[in-house]
């Protein structure tokens, strides 16, 4: 795992906190996006903890950086920005987590932990006007990306229940197969629409409209949302 922040008490104190988990290591940290891409580089870490305010260069253009490089990294956000431009950027950009630093530091070991196994991971303030942006952008933009290879009848009802915040387990229960099952499933819309996240994938399914308002009514869950 890489920290990225441009104050170096907050990768301190993250850092203090992380390591005392025993599945979780810390490879490297980096003050500044540029930084951040260089030592992606070097140590492909599988977990990227983002800032977003940073010199050289900012959160969502590392993000956007290090996703196209090495798609499999997953990429969470930490940032005191509730700012709209932000949040769309930076899903758009490919992070598969967007949180607040106002969650607790077992919040934040739980989202690693998430986005690790290829779940998404949001803000509660975030993720009802993530959902209606890019339902609404449906209706005003046309499609500028090739339709994907077609999901199966099946891996839409995956694809669902993972944007309705549904985790591995729930959506094996609600469908009666196994969570393995449904991490294949996963792996297969990934596939179809080029994502590398279950975050990338609702929000491509959005954007392409092949998910309505409906169908993706978020968890009421307290902590941030899990799907």
């Amino acid at each position: 795992m890489m920290l990225v922040d441009s104050h170096t008490l907050v990768r301190e104190c993250a850092r203090a906190f992380l390591e005392r988990e025993d599945d979780l290591e810390i490879v490297a940290e980096a003050g500044d996006g540029l930084e951040a891409v260089e030592l992606a580089d070097r140590h492909r870490p599988d977990v990227i903890i983002m800032g977003i305010a940073m010199p050289r260069l900012n959160g969502i253009e590392a993000t956007r950086r290090i996703k196209s490089a090495h798609p499999t990294i997953a990429v969470l956000v930490l940032t005191a920005y509730d700012i709209d431009q932000y949040v769309f950027a930076l899903l758009e950009a490919g992070a598969a987590g967007y949180l607040l630093k106002d969650i607790r530091m077992q919040e934040l070991v739980a989202a690693v932990r998430a986005v690790h196994a290829g779940e998404s991971v949001l803000h509660p303030a975030v993720t009802r006007k993530v959902v209606d942006h890019f339902v609404s952008s449906t209706k005003t933009e046309p499609a500028d990306e090739p339709a994907p290879d077609h999901l199966t009848a099946r891996e839409m009802e995956v694809l669902k229940l993972a944007a309705q915040g549904l985790t591995n387990r729930d959506i094996a229960d609600a469908l009666v197969i196994s969570t393995r099952t449904v991490q294949v499933h996963l792996g297969n819309v990934f596939a179809k629409l080029g994502v590398g996240s279950r975050t990338e994938a609702v929000v491509c399914a959005l954007r392409r409209g092949m998910l309505d308002l409906d169908a993706t009514e978020p968890s009421s869950a307290d902590g941030p949302d899990v799907a």
